[in-house]
């Protein structure tokens, strides 16, 4: 029993590599953050210099200092969370609605080769349409509310979902399939648990181009025909010519736009885990 006990007590230890390997990766993280806060710091602070010497007229370029102070104001008034809220519902709201269409548009149409053949010439015409270009038909069908703003996101966003889903089951090895087949499997077991989780990374690659053609369609739709979101308060204080709030929007949007960005690269990270798993078991 003494001898189980000072077994279980006895701390573990790592191969001398192993340390190393995990102190050089952790030194490496750190300069890595290091040096990405001195460049956000290096570009602030000439940010805030070319207008203060007047090299840049400050009329049209505001300081940061300026900038930080109009986004604490719209924060304080409570608009902030108004403007926010209505761009966050759009985006998010038409960034599903491509996903969910793309993804089972894009399936259909890699899993029956002949379809995708067919169809691709009309595809390829109308996915270079512009969905700005589109936004008067829009109107004249869904109406100047909400709904014609997510169309416009929805249009945007569903090309790269669309594409990269097709291109993702069509590049699935035939060996997986046909080792499927010969084992009894049924189409759909060979299309959801094989196809797909083979397809996935291609699919979410399309995802990721998608939320970002998501934040440019926003921004467009709610500078075109918009009472409120982040587009429409950036668009509205440029014709004020409130130039510090104007760029408050814009730093906003940039900020909106990277945490969709973060969030769909996390929610890849949790649905390709297992392809981690299968690298370090490789």
């Amino acid at each position: 029993m003494s001898d189980a006990g000072a077994v279980c007590e006895s701390p573990v230890l790592l191969p001398r590599g192993a340390r190393r390997g995990r102190v050089r990766s952790s030194i490496a993280r750190v300069s890595v953050g290091v040096e990405r806060s001195i460049a956000l710091v290096a570009f602030l602070l000439l940010w805030e210099l070319l207008p203060r010497l007047g090299v840049v007229n400050a009329a049209y370029l505001s300081p940061p200092s300026q900038v930080a102070l109009a986004i604490a104001r719209l924060f304080e008034s409570g608009d902030a969370w108004t403007h926010i809220g209505a761009s966050a519902v759009r985006s998010i709201s038409g960034l599903l609605l491509a996903v969910a269409g793309g993804m089972v548009c894009g399936f259909l149409l890699g899993w029956f080769r002949r379809v995708e053949r067919i169809v691709d010439p009309v595809f390829q015409l109308l996915r270079q349409v512009s969905a700005f270009a589109l936004f008067p038909v829009f109107m004249l069908f869904l109406g100047i509310g909400e709904s014609s703003k997510i169309a416009i996101v929805v249009w945007a966003a569903f090309w790269p979902v669309l594409l990269n889903t097709i291109a993702g089951v069509k590049q699935v090895e035939r060996v997986l399939i046909d080792c499927a087949r010969s084992m009894g499997a049924s189409q759909r077991f060979i299309a959801t648990k094989v196809v797909l989780p083979a397809a996935l990374p291609q699919i979410l690659t399309g995802v990721r181009l998608a939320g970002a053609y998501s934040i440019t369609a926003l921004v467009a739709a709610e500078m075109i025909g918009a009472r409120s979101g982040l587009g429409f308060y950036t668009l509205n204080s440029q014709e004020t010519f409130q130039i510090p709030d104007m760029y408050a929007g814009i730093v906003l949007l940039a900020l909106f736009g990277l945490l969709i960005n973060q969030g769909l690269s996390i929610l890849e990270r949790q649905l390709l885990r297992w392809r981690v798993g299968l690298a370090q078991n490789g």
